[in-house]
């Protein structure tokens, strides 16, 4: 059982790392950072290091996992949530304008409508 997160270096990325340290301090359980960016040799960047560095200040214990080059961030994400059995996923979600609320991002709906567990959808602080 863990949390899982899937982690991009935006402020919604950031929010969503935050509250899934939270949730999974709170509920006892490992933290997976599931990492979608990466430089041309694989290494996580510098924005990445930085937010992952933010963590070890956290009661909370926590594994990076990447995503393969060429392979679907979605796919990967949900496949770690299941692999872990994982109590929650949490993704950060962008603001949208008017319209754009009518459509849900494409991803973020995969991952809403495909998880095998609960999802938990957060937004940056204004």
């Amino acid at each position: 059982m863990a949390v899982v997160v899937g982690f991009v270096p935006t402020k919604e990325g950031a929010a969503a790392l935050h509250r899934a340290a939270v949730e999974a301090a709170g509920r006892g359980t490992p933290l997976v950072v599931v990492d979608s960016v990466h430089d041309s040799d694989g290494e996580q960047t510098p924005d990445v290091r930085a937010a992952l560095e933010e963590l070890a200040g956290r009661d909370v214990s926590y594994e990076v996992r990447s995503v393969p080059a060429g392979q679907d961030v979605t796919d990967e994400l949900l496949r770690i949530a299941e692999e872990e059995s994982a109590d929650l996923l949490v993704i950060g979600l962008r603001r949208r304008s008017p319209v754009g609320k009518l459509i849900l991002g494409a991803n973020a709906q995969r991952i809403l409508l495909d998880a095998a567990c609960p999802v938990l959808a957060v937004k940056p602080a204004e």
